[in-house]
């Protein structure tokens, strides 16, 4: 059997259950069943992507070489397409900033994971979800994706379970966590809030401890006050519940909006961007760092059902990068 990165490569021969039991032998599952990585599928993969075995830097926490080959083989078990690769490798190399801190995020005991949000024409060239049920199963590209960067954490940085994963219960995102942005709501993308334009392409990675469901007060969202109150108190709760509230900084928060509550809020006379996050901000009492460290993302279907994905408790801080 031939390698790849050190890892098993597999033969067009080798049946499906063979297979899984070479990977699983490995420590290359996450316990779903994996693509067999075979030298026609890896070929494919990194066709046309130059300095495949450069070292792009040294993943936590048992700090594995993180390079296009290595990133490659994760793509191909997770059931990538090629063009995903540069998507996946450039969510890897910003998950190597100091200031997310994935050493904290990977090897904690609590429940955080890395969620990844695409933007602008590539998240639609990609086809990544941003409608209907974005966080949810039914969608190739977001799953695998998501899945692909979380092995790469997994298998190139060692954060397995007992080893380097020390989460007491762990999350589903922990398998796959991939959204887009839309681009059609009414504030400021978040690429714009950061410099990149409106409608860049880019990513950007949050270390979150989960997804909590959020209704408005009255039940439609008449007014912004009440589609954001409910919110605030959510933002202060996770606060006390992560232990936060130990602590004297505040860092970020991210909320994800559906397109008909954020038009709902903008109908009303001077609701604008930074409105909602003043609002939230003082109604929170001071949840995050800043007004401005309140994201806004507009994403998902038809509903009133918005999301709070609580940045994790250990301290990280949201990454953009253009792709």
């Amino acid at each position: 059997m031939t390698e790849w990165c050190g890892w098993p490569v597999v033969s067009e021969q080798t049946s499906w259950e063979d297979a899984q039991q070479i990977l699983t032998d490995a420590e290359l599952s996450d316990g779903l069943p994996l693509v067999p990585p075979t030298g026609r599928r890896l070929d494919a993969m990194v066709a046309g992507i130059k300095d495949r075995s450069e070292a792009r830097g040294l993943m936590p926490p048992m700090f594995g070489e993180v390079s296009p080959d290595a990133v490659a083989y994760q793509c191909v078990l997770a059931g990538c397409r090629p063009a995903e690769l540069p998507v996946v490798l450039a969510a890897a190399e910003a998950t190597l900033e100091p200031g997310f801190n994935l050493l904290g995020i990977a090897t904690t005991t609590g429940t955080a994971c890395v969620a990844l949000c695409l933007h602008g024409p590539i998240a639609r060239k990609l086809g990544v979800n941003a409608g209907t049920n974005c966080l949810g199963p039914g969608n190739r590209a977001n799953a695998s994706i998501g899945r692909a960067l979380q092995l790469v954490i997994r298998n190139i940085g060692g954060a397995r379970s007992d080893v380097g994963d020390m989460a007491t219960m762990g999350q589903p995102g922990k398998y796959s966590f991939c959204f887009a942005e839309r681009h059609d709501g009414p504030f400021p993308t978040l690429t714009a809030r950061r410099g990149l334009g409106s409608d860049a392409s880019a990513l950007t990675i949050m270390g979150v401890s989960g997804t909590a469901e959020i209704l408005p007060g009255d039940g439609e969202g008449a007014t912004p006050e009440a589609i954001l109150s409910p919110i605030a108190a959510g933002m202060r709760a996770a606060i006390v519940m992560s232990g936060i509230s130990r602590k004297n900084e505040r860092g970020e928060q991210v909320v994800l909006l559906p397109l008909e509550m954020a038009e709902k809020i903008v109908r009303h006379d001077a609701w604008d961007l930074a409105r909602v996050q003043r609002h939230l901000f003082d109604e929170g009492q001071g949840v995050a760092r800043a007004p401005e460290a309140i994201h806004v993302i507009v994403t998902g279907g038809a509903g009133y059902k918005m999301s709070y994905l609580p940045i994790w408790g250990g301290g990280s801080e949201t990454v953009t990068r253009p792709l």
